[in-house]
């Protein structure tokens, strides 16, 4: 099957990237989410965003408009009636990806191409929330989705070879690197980074340095772009909490056990960027 039209759930941050990437690359897209003002919000991200790359002169300007119009909003899933490929990247919390997939599943064909958007989630499980679970598959981008290179692809035991080609070649066409990861918990990039920031929390945690020493310390040490805890605020700490929580009931690992700071911080709202305070003000 040839990939034409392409549905994304989910009009947040990775929703409206994805989105505005394959847009660009040419693809119409439908964004879906649960009520207009959260399509809208998502919209204008995307359109800042593209302006922000003609600005650079990575994007023409009538590149930016072609893709704006190439993009269509709905809060109705029978929208996506003529999509080849539907990515969800909804919150990463189990029930609700699979109630999304469900509703997806029974608006599409049944040849159509499913993937999420997950970060740690497995990819088998919510592969068996719906019928031919054969046609899904894992695909995560990263944030953020216009400036990161790779995808990584994750196959679920049900992935079938040409759900699995589909994907691969779908990347390479929107410009991106694809890496194959095999389904654990955090698939190959998170498994490795996010642990990593958790240990950064706990040294804050223990008053061993403050945050901006901590950061320091890891992009002078360690040649880092950014240091762990500024980018925990960029990623967003419910987001680290629920995958670092995945983590540690998917490995049944103490290593893994978020740090205490971390659920505090998520409790009392500080969630970093998008709540204006973390471990850095906004």
């Amino acid at each position: 099957m040839n990939i034409e039209h392409i549905a994304v759930i989910g009009a947040g941050t990775m929703g409206n990237g994805i989105a505005q990437v394959c847009a660009i690359a040419g693809y119409p897209v439908v964004l879906v989410d649960v009520a207009d003002a959260a399509l809208e919000r998502g919209v204008a991200t995307l359109n800042k965003n593209m302006q922000r790359q003609v600005s650079k002169g990575t994007l023409t300007a009538e590149q930016a408009a072609a893709a704006s119009a190439r993009i269509r909003t709905t809060t109705d899933y029978a929208g996506l009636g003529t999509a080849q490929l539907v990515i969800e990247a909804a919150t990463e919390n189990l029930q609700l990806k699979q109630r999304i997939l469900q509703q997806v599943a029974a608006n599409v064909a049944t040849d159509c191409v499913i993937a999420t958007n997950t970060s740690s989630l497995s990819v088998t499980q919510l592969a068996a929330s719906i019928e031919h679970p054969e046609r899904f598959i894992g695909v995560h981008f990263f944030n953020p989705v216009p400036m990161m290179a790779l995808v990584e692809i994750i196959r679920g035991l049900q992935t079938s070879d040409g759900t699995y080609a589909q994907a691969l070649l779908l990347t390479e066409k929107l410009g991106k690197r694809p890496i194959s990861a095999g389904n654990r918990p955090g698939f190959v990039v998170n498994r490795i980074l996010v642990p990593m920031i958790n240990e950064a929390i706990f040294v804050r945690q223990e008053g061993l340095a403050s945050a901006e020493d901590i950061d320091t310390g890891m992009c002078l040490g360690c040649n880092q772009p950014i240091g762990p805890l500024a980018l925990a605020d960029l990623i967003g700490l419910d987001t680290l909490l629920a995958i670092m929580e995945a983590f540690h009931e998917g490995f049944n690992d103490s290593k893994y056990r978020p740090a205490p700071l971390l659920r505090e911080m998520v409790a009392a709202g500080w969630l970093g960027r998008k709540s204006g305070r973390g471990f850095f003000t906004y």
